[in-house]
């Protein structure tokens, strides 16, 4: 069974969500897709201040067995990255809530409402 923390939200891509305290949205992957991606080897990750928008591609994570996009869960600028995982991109396999890729400043009006919480995420996964 996948370890799906509560105090996340999630994308139907298979991306968790934090909230951080400004306000910007924290995003990395999920147990789930970890293990079904299996050893990640690579991430490429969006540039900061790329303005991006919700459910288009902004990156890919490779692992041994294939290579999958990531998504951007809400509309806004790429205010951060983790230089760190494209470095160590192991570091996902082991924790992956623990491995944060990129965050977000939403554009003003978009909201986070549309993401799934813990519950709804293990329904989607079938768990």
């Amino acid at each position: 069974m996948s370890h799906v923390p509560t105090d996340l939200r999630y994308t139907e891509e298979h991306e968790w969500i934090r909230t951080a305290a400004d306000g910007s949205l924290v995003v990395g992957i999920t147990d789930h897709a970890q293990k079904n991606l299996g050893d990640i080897v690579f991430f490429e990750l969006p540039e900061v201040g790329r303005k991006v928008e919700a459910g288009l591609p902004v990156g890919m994570v490779e692992s041994v067995k294939a290579a999958s996009d990531l998504y951007t869960p809400v509309t806004g600028e790429i205010v951060e990255v983790n230089s760190d995982v494209v470095d160590e991109p192991e570091a996902a396999n082991s924790d992956p809530y623990d491995t944060w890729l990129f965050r977000i400043r939403p554009t003003g009006g978009t909201s986070s409402n549309g993401l799934l919480d813990a519950k709804a995420y293990l329904a989607l996964i079938g768990e």
